[in-house]
């Protein structure tokens, strides 16, 4: 995501050829995938009034499990924290990571990653009707968590911009309520899930920048073999319209 540092995890001293990654013959002869997954950050996945982990990102990778392996496949959910989105998979907690993570290229030294399924962004919610946009937000002051990489982002869209350092998402909240602040910066698919819980709030449609969220793979002697099947399914999904009937479905794209 895009608010504050990520640190490195720790991973095997030659990643490139991990002896912990399990083989593609292998997924396909228990057919069955582990998938590392957010349970806490609608709309990608979080856990439903019914104790059911929801959200576009479970679709999809319940939707990639079918195209590879059919639909009598398995596939089995592992909740995971941000620090630990990498290293899960060097630790055989987990064949492939789905949980907002940023194909970047210092990750890649780490792990494979498929095409994109979504791309996401730097982008600004508000309460304030008469902002409709981010020049609306000229000389206003603009919440944002200190270390997020939506400062640079904003800086470079406007170098005059009034920013405000909170602590938190509730610290955003809170000064977005008491009026101190017009808006607040972060990552867009955050920002849709706290407009989905506060519907006083509207994520504006500018979006400020393009970081691609992508299936990360553990770099093993096979895994290639299973990163190309999951490109294909990805394709397909993608061609076929339903990763766009997805993202309109959970909110991350309009209509």
């Amino acid at each position: 995501m895009l608010g504050g540092a990520i640190a490195l995890p720790l991973v095997p001293v030659n990643p490139l050829c991990s002896s912990y990654a399990t083989e593609w013959p292998e997924i396909q002869a228990q057919n069955r995938l582990t998938v590392a997954v957010k349970d806490n950050t609608p709309p990608l996945g979080f856990v439903g009034s019914d104790g059911q982990l929801q959200g576009f990102e479970i679709e999809v990778a319940r939707a990639v499990v079918r195209q590879i392996l059919g639909d009598d496949a398995t596939v089995e959910f592992v909740p995971v924290q941000n620090r630990d989105r990498v290293e899960i998979l060097y630790r055989e907690e987990a064949d492939i990571t789905i949980a907002g993570v940023t194909a970047t290229t210092m990750r890649s030294r780490l792990v494979y990653f498929s095409r994109p399924y979504y791309f996401n962004s730097t982008s600004v919610i508000t309460r304030q009707a008469g902002i409709t946009q981010f020049t609306d937000l000229a000389g206003q002051p603009i919440a944002v968590l200190p270390g997020s990489s939506a400062i640079a982002v904003l800086r470079h869209r406007d170098p005059s911009v009034a920013l405000i350092g909170v602590e938190s998402y509730q610290g955003a909240l809170d000064l977005l309520e008491a009026g101190q602040a017009a808006a607040f910066a972060g990552d867009r698919t955050i920002l849709i899930g706290w407009q989905q819980a506060h519907p006083a709030y509207r994520v504006l449609p500018d979006r400020l920048s393009s970081e691609p969220l992508a299936i990360a793979i553990p770099k093993g002697p096979q895994t290639g073999a299973l990163l190309v099947a999951i490109n294909q399914a990805l394709q397909t999904l993608e061609e076929s319209g339903w990763l766009q009937a997805q993202q309109i479905r959970w909110g991350l794209l309009a209509p």
